[in-house]
C-alpha cells in the first residue's frame, strides 16, 4: 500500500487501468489483432504507416511512428512511420488554407499510396480532422484503422479495423492505446 494522502487516488488509478485493460483484450482482441497484422505487414513490406490524433492522441501518434523509425526495444532495419502532426508548417498552412478539417487529410493525399496504413487515434472518434483523414485515406486506397475509446463515434465506422477501448474516461483510453501501441511495437520487430 502506498502511503500518504496520495496512495489511495494512486491505487484506484491502478485498478482502473487494470480492469480497463482486461476488459478491452476480452472485448477487442480480435480487432486489435487484426489491426497488428496490417501494421506488421506494411512494415515488412517496405509500406508507409500514417498516425494521426489531435491532443494527447497527437503524442502518442508521435510516439508510435518514433517507435517504428528509430526502435522499440532493439537495434533493426528502420520502419517507414509518420505522425501527420509532427510538422508546424505543413500543419499550420493547411488549417489556414483549407480548414482545420484539412491537416490530416492533405498531408495523406500528398504521402499516402494504395497498401500503405492510415492510423487515426482518437479517444472520442468525432474529430473532424480525424473523419476527414480517414475519408481520404480509403479513397486513396490505404489500409485504415481507428484507434478509439467510448462508441468509436464515426471514426470506428469509417475504418477497415476500428480497435475500440470501452471505456468513458480519456485517460483510462490513452492508458491502454500505449499499451497496445508497445505491444504492436515489439511484435513488428520481431519480424524485422
Amino acid at each position: 500500500m502506498v502511503a500518504g494522502a496520495f496512495g489511495p487516488r494512486l491505487a484506484q488509478a491502478v485498478d482502473a487501468a487494470i480492469s480497463t485493460h482486461q476488459a478491452f483484450v476480452a472485448g477487442s482482441g480480435r480487432e486489435a489483432d487484426a489491426a497488428a497484422v496490417l501494421i506488421r505487414d506494411a512494415a515488412v513490406a517496405g509500406r508507409l504507416i500514417l498516425v494521426f490524433g489531435n491532443g494527447g492522441s497527437a503524442t502518442d501518434a508521435q510516439h508510435f511512428a518514433a517507435e517504428l523509425v528509430v526502435r522499440f526495444v532493439r537495434s533493426r532495419r528502420a520502419v517507414a512511420a509518420l505522425a501527420l502532426t509532427s510538422d508546424g508548417a505543413v500543419m499550420t498552412a493547411a488549417a489556414n488554407d483549407l480548414g482545420v478539417a484539412a491537416i490530416f487529410a492533405r498531408q495523406i493525399e500528398a504521402l499516402g499510396r494504395p497498401g500503405d496504413v492510415a492510423v487515426a487515434i482518437s479517444t472520442s472518434g468525432h474529430s473532424p480532422n480525424v473523419l476527414e483523414a480517414l475519408k481520404v485515406a480509403k479513397a486513396r486506397g490505404l489500409s485504415t484503422i481507428a484507434l478509439t475509446g467510448r462508441d468509436g463515434g464515426e471514426a470506428g465506422r469509417l475504418a477497415d479495423v476500428h480497435v475500440n477501448v470501452p471505456s468513458d474516461v480519456t485517460a483510462r483510453i490513452q492508458e491502454v492505446h500505449g499499451t497496445w501501441i508497445h505491444a504492436v511495437c515489439a511484435w513488428v520487430e520481431e519480424d524485422l
